[in-house]
């Protein structure tokens, strides 16, 4: 079943931000990932999310969200997006209704 990865968040620093995509975007595609959303600009209809920035990547399934996160590559830039941001990121299933 797919997974996504889905991030919200305000970028604080624009340019160590923009390093942080340098380095990532290689990543996602050697894992087998999909960028199907960047919006920096999503709209909110309820609640308070962190900023309007919305990534979502999409990945076979959950083991393959996870694997790709916890590479050595991911994790050599992943550092930068959490100091140019503040936000959160989770890993959810496209239909997991059994919890």
């Amino acid at each position: 079943m797919a997974a996504y990865f889905i991030a919200q968040y305000t970028v604080k620093d624009p340019a160590l931000y923009a390093e942080y995509q340098k380095g990532a975007g290689p990543t996602i595609a050697a894992s087998g990932g999909e960028l199907v959303v960047f919006d920096v600009g999503a709209e909110t209809i309820e609640g308070s999310p962190p900023g309007q920035q919305t990534v979502i990547l999409k990945f076979e399934d959950t083991a393959a969200a996870k694997k790709w996160y916890d590479s050595p590559e991911y994790q050599a830039v992943v550092g930068k997006r959490l100091e140019a941001t503040d936000g959160f990121a989770i890993i959810s299933q496209s239909m997991n209704i059994g919890g």
